[in-house]
């Protein structure tokens, strides 16, 4: 049974960093593409970040670019999302979500994490 477990999440000051992990178990996702997303209230699911597990290639939604950095362990098979420079804007639950192809899209992610509340103060 696969699982994606996110951790990290909770309240910062906007200016602030938080890292989100996400832990991979029931699988390994060495050919696949997991992806960080995004929730806020009363707004759709939209994309902050993917990585192509074997190769590390990256892509980033532009409200994230050059604050946020998606990294994977290898070892541990997990998932990370460094957040730098946080603004009230980023409040929202993140995701972390796996799948075949390398894309922005939700819908083309076959599984799913539960969920990490981030809330940025100003």
């Amino acid at each position: 049974q696969v699982q994606l477990v996110e951790s990290g999440g909770g309240l910062v000051q906007a200016g602030g960093s938080l890292t989100l992990s996400c832990a991979a178990s029931g699988r390994t996702f060495t050919r696949d593409t997991m992806g960080w997303f995004r929730q806020a209230p009363g707004k759709e699911r939209e994309f902050v970040a993917a990585i192509i597990w074997y190769s590390g290639t990256t892509m980033y939604a532009d409200p994230v670019k050059g604050r946020f950095t998606i990294s994977r362990d290898n070892a541990k098979n997990t998932l990370y999302l460094q957040m730098n420079s946080l603004k009230p804007e980023d409040t929202a639950v993140y995701y972390c979500a796996a799948g075949s192809a390398f894309t922005s899209v939700p819908g083309r992610y076959v599984y799913w994490g539960q969920g990490t509340q981030v809330t940025v103060s100003s």
